[in-house]
């Protein structure tokens, strides 16, 4: 059984070493590419003001946020709930720097990068031409955007979960879910099936397919797309 954990996460800003925070959390499990319908998701209070611009993209204001949990208050729920499974995050280098800087703040134990798996450095190598935000890879794979009207880390999470199964050439007949409002993610047409590409370890070599391998079974080596390919952790290309 592989138990995986996709995620996405919002922001005050876009520079978590010079004191942005997160502001929302959102978790959904997978196992064997399947979700679920386990969930975690909190939005938190941030101790400081959003920036403008962040508000602009999630909509997540400094009034709707002061009466939210602190990280420091749903940690071990936050870290119960992933345990031990590998992470997977579009850009996961953004979202795991803000995870880290949380945990340091509270003195807890970060999360090594061998846990994170990137769906952008994936992407990347099966449309290097791009376009490769969540939602040009949604429209690709047919994938239903219409809840999408601003970023949202739970909803934004149950997108990516399907793009992933598709990424990886393992494609999923639809997501629908129950709980926090966020059912019906589903595949838009059925053609889009016959366009669906080569699963990924055919674009690999056969050392990389054996280490992608073993870094499933074990989480000990180094996942082959966390090489971000030339993304910048302070520009996220959600």
């Amino acid at each position: 059984m592989l138990r995986e954990i996709v995620f996405d996460t919002e922001t005050t800003g876009l520079d978590a070493l010079n004191g942005d925070r997160l502001i929302e959390v959102g978790c959904i499990e997978i196992v064997n590419r399947i979700p679920t319908g386990r969930e975690f998701h909190r939005y938190l209070n941030p101790e400081r003001s959003v920036h403008p611009d962040a508000v602009a993209v999630h909509g997540l204001t400094n009034e709707f946020l002061q009466d939210k949990p602190r990280f420091a208050e749903v940690v071990d729920e936050f870290l119960a709930f992933i345990g031990d499974a590998p992470l997977v995050a579009h850009n996961a280098m953004f979202d795991h720097g803000f995870i880290n800087a949380e945990l340091g703040r509270i003195s807890r134990p970060t999360i090594p990068a061998s846990r994170m798996v990137d769906t952008l450095a994936l992407a990347r190598r099966r449309h290097p031409a791009g376009p490769n935000t969540l939602d040009a890879l949604c429209k690709r794979y047919g994938i239903d955007l219409s809840q999408r009207t601003k970023h949202g880390a739970l909803l934004d999470s149950l997108l990516l979960a399907s793009v992933y199964v598709e990424l990886l050439g393992e494609r999923q007949a639809a997501l629908v879910f129950g709980g926090n409002g966020a059912a019906g993610v589903q595949r838009t047409h059925a053609g889009a099936a016959a366009q669906r590409p080569a699963p990924l370890l055919a674009l690999l070599t056969a050392e990389e397919e054996l280490a992608h391998r073993e870094f499933v079974k074990t989480l000990g080596a180094q996942p082959l797309w966390l090489e971000y390919l030339g993304a910048a952790p302070n520009a996220p290309d959600k």
